[in-house]
């Protein structure tokens, strides 16, 4: 069985105790990660991370992107296959028999998200049948997501040599843009994040405020001029990049939104933390 990473804050004891729930209701063994605190980063230590990405990032981003390395860090240590999440995903439960497949599919996979976010993605016309309904298709281009994958040692190496050399980012768009990454999409997707219930009608509201980006949050202001502009060339590098991957990719792959098996959610289960 592929054991579960759960990214968590120190003070988030009841995401924390949501995990725990979920996961013992799976049988999915688990791993606590202390997350990074944004407080914890010193502000000369913030500006030298928060300004090589296509906007200023926040700390509370920053502290994401960071909590995500040291996990990747944490899987090529440990040198076998692990399920990151973040503490508010929400787990189909078909995940475990999905992970046991995974686990046969190790010698041609770096990583394999489980999640989706109402956005459409670049999926190969092909798949590679999993478990159920579920299959495995190869994943070109995504948007958004980094609360529910399973990344391998081989990937997790790849994300640590490409972190070395670039600039920290958003944590699901460092994701998306590792082209070097041997990329797979769960379909239909097994993880969604608490937030996005609504958007795949299953009642139920989060209780949870994001620790990302709470109620109150605007974006950071560029400290100058030239931060500015150069936030906006990378931004339109970046965009440049996602379109040739695009059509280097069309004829074998296709732009989907890919759904969820509703039946599958058991969340008012464990959704009692206190």
């Amino acid at each position: 069985m592929i054991s579960a990473l759960v990214i968590n804050l120190d003070h988030s004891s009841e995401r924390l105790e949501f995990q725990r729930k979920q996961l013992a209701h799976l049988q999915i063994p688990m791993q606590r990660l202390a997350a990074v605190n944004s407080s914890d980063i010193l502000t000369d230590r913030y500006e030298q991370l928060a300004n090589g990405w296509e906007r200023k990032m926040s700390s509370a981003e920053v502290a994401c992107f960071l909590s995500h390395k040291a996990a990747w860090q944490y899987v090529a240590n440990s040198n076998k296959p692990w399920l990151i999440m973040e503490d508010d995903a929400l787990l189909s439960r078909s995940v475990p028999e999905i992970l046991h497949e995974l686990i046969n599919q190790e010698d041609k996979i770096d990583y394999v998200t489980l999640e989706t976010r109402y956005r459409r993605k670049w999926l190969d016309k092909k798949s590679i049948h999993l478990v159920g309904e579920y299959q495995l298709r190869r994943l070109y281009q995504d948007r958004s997501g980094a609360a529910a994958y399973v990344l391998f040692p081989s990937g997790a190496k790849k994300l640590l040599n490409k972190a070395q050399r670039c600039a920290p980012a958003l944590a699901d768009a460092f994701l998306c843009c590792s082209y070097e990454l041997n990329s797979w999409q769960v379909y239909p997707a097994a993880a969604i994040q608490l937030d996005q219930c609504s958007n795949y009608d299953l009642d139920f509201a989060n209780p949870f405020i994001s620790t990302i980006t709470p109620l109150n949050y605007s974006r950071i202001e560029a400290n100058n001029c030239v931060d500015y502009w150069c936030f906006k060339i990378r931004r339109v590098v970046a965009q440049l990049r996602m379109g040739l991957r695009q059509l280097s990719v069309c004829r074998c792959a296709e732009r989907v939104m890919v759904p969820i098996q509703k039946n599958d959610y058991e969340y008012k289960s464990y959704l009692n933390c206190k």
